[in-house]
């Protein structure tokens, strides 16, 4: 008889701490799901703050579309919508040189683009792949060259494009964002290539191609996010760069975009309406190549990041 009391006890026992064991982990479970969520204050703190990041970073552009469809008037007033009208736009294609600039300047980004990522790849693979005396002091070379300021380098460079004869060239321009480009752009392109097997390598040289045949068959396809990238960078360093285009090109029907809308804005005369409308049109090149892009983008920028 007592025996079978204890029994019971014990039973019953157990079953005590069996709930209270479940009540403990239902009580840490909650207690993880109230530390992984976020209160309602913060949950409003955090979207204030985007919403607020969000509009300072859409302001000046929705400012600067406002003023391109304003008369001349109103250019500098702050009415956002008064008298809206397109002859900014119709001035600017009818009686400026635009439409040369915008040759001018697609002719140069597109060759520094091309060309940049070309030799950033080439330089890139060579050295991920291959041991040759001088690659330190290559990469050393290409790192160090990020590193002057650029008002420091046009003086000789300027001197370098007269003794060459290139003053007023788009081939000057494209030489000079060229030694821009290239080495930031060798760099991503060597950490991206290391994040690729050498197993490819091998396995093409196996199947008879020779090192350019693996690296334009085998590796080059793999590497659209790395090429994707430093193509956007190459773009927008020759798209929207101002001092080398200034300094080097004379004559407005030999101006790029970027050099073009300073002849808008001078000591003499002010045409922000004109100004605002040719920005608004030079940003849409970019805008379009970064839409192409853009699915490229994240993952090369990680990929190249992740080895150095």
């Amino acid at each position: 008889m007592s025996t079978a009391n204890t029994d019971r006890t014990a039973t019953a026992g157990e079953a005590t701490a069996g709930k209270a064991t479940t009540g403990k982990a239902t009580a840490g479970k909650a207690t993880v799901r109230a530390r992984g969520s976020r209160s309602p204050l913060a949950s409003v703190g955090l979207h204030g703050t985007l919403v607020v990041a969000s509009v300072i970073a859409v302001f000046p552009v929705l400012w600067i579309l406002l003023t391109s469809l304003k008369p001349a008037k109103h250019a500098v007033t702050t009415d956002f919508v008064k008298e809206p009208t397109l002859s900014n736009y119709t001035y600017l294609l009818e009686q400026s040189h635009f439409l040369s600039w915008f040759a001018n300047s697609v002719l140069v980004a597109g060759i520094t683009t091309v060309l940049g990522v070309f030799i950033a790849a080439t330089t890139g693979y060579a050295v991920s792949r291959f041991k040759f005396p001088g690659m330190k002091p290559l990469m050393w070379t290409l790192l160090i060259t990020q590193m002057f300021p650029m008002a420091i380098l046009i003086v000789p460079l300027y001197n370098l494009m007269g003794d060459l004869g290139l003053l007023n060239q788009p081939l000057g321009l494209i030489i000079t964002y060229l030694t821009i480009a290239v080495p930031f752009c060798a760099w991503m392109m060597k950490g991206f290539f290391d994040t690729i097997p050498v197993e490819i390598d091998e396995s093409g040289r196996v199947d008879g191609l020779n090192p350019f045949g693996t690296f334009w068959r085998l590796i080059l396809p793999l590497a659209k996010p790395g090429l994707a990238v430093t193509g956007f960078y190459a773009f927008i360093t020759a798209w929207g760069e101002v001092a080398y285009a200034s300094a080097f090109m004379v004559g407005e029907e030999n101006l790029t975009l970027a050099g073009g809308l300073q002849t808008f804005v001078t000591q003499y005369t002010s045409n922000w309406g004109a100004m605002s409308a040719a920005s608004v049109l030079i940003a849409i090149p970019a805008a379009i190549f970064f839409v192409f892009a853009q699915r490229h983008l994240v993952a090369g920028m990680t990929a190249g990041a992740t080895k150095g």
